[in-house]
């Protein structure tokens, strides 16, 4: 199964010029999810992995299923003013502005080796401020997962730059 059948182009979405990659009509598909999780999953299955945190909103869906399949705990990483406990944030940059992610304060230990998940990455400044979210409660990343790269914009890159390992599924090149 090639994901990529399964994956929606919505163009000009949110804006004019942006081919937007919809993993909704992937993860309706239960081959299409399955084959997705199974991916996300297969490279950690022994690996030392002890919590899964996914970056909203659809790495909440990957993210909850992968650390379901590892047998792991799941973190999730929020918008600023969405968890309910003590909080600590990042700030990353958006083409248009600031924007703010936060992780419960003690939802990671030191130590704690730690996968990313999200659906897709573009330029990497959401997974970015994710990493260093991590990092800042002590824990290790042991690498970052998407379906989705859209390799041109440079977000894969720029993680494995700063030391992260990073697996994807697909690839819409020139997007």
């Amino acid at each position: 199964m090639d994901l990529r059948d399964l994956i929606r182009t919505i163009p000009d979405y949110p804006k004019p010029g942006i081919q937007f990659r919809d993993i909704t009509t992937l993860i309706a598909n239960p081959v299409g999810l399955r084959a997705a999780v199974d991916g996300l999953v297969w490279p950690f299955l022994t690996a030392r992995v002890d919590l899964v945190a996914g970056i909203e909103a659809r790495g909440f869906i990957l993210g909850g299923a992968v650390a379901h399949e590892l047998g792991r705990g799941f973190v999730p990483i929020r918008k600023k003013g969405k968890l309910p406990a003590k909080t600590i944030g990042q700030d990353y940059q958006l083409e248009y502005g600031i924007d703010t992610i936060e992780i419960h304060a003690d939802a990671i230990k030191p130590g704690d080796r730690v996968l990313v998940v999200d659906d897709l990455i573009a330029t990497g400044g959401t997974a970015e401020a994710a990493i260093e979210l991590v990092r800042r409660s002590g824990g290790e990343v042991v690498a970052a997962a998407f379906v989705v790269d859209l390799p041109d914009l440079g977000g894969a890159d720029r993680l494995r730059d700063k030391g992260v390992v990073v697996r994807t599924l697909v690839a819409f090149e020139g997007d």
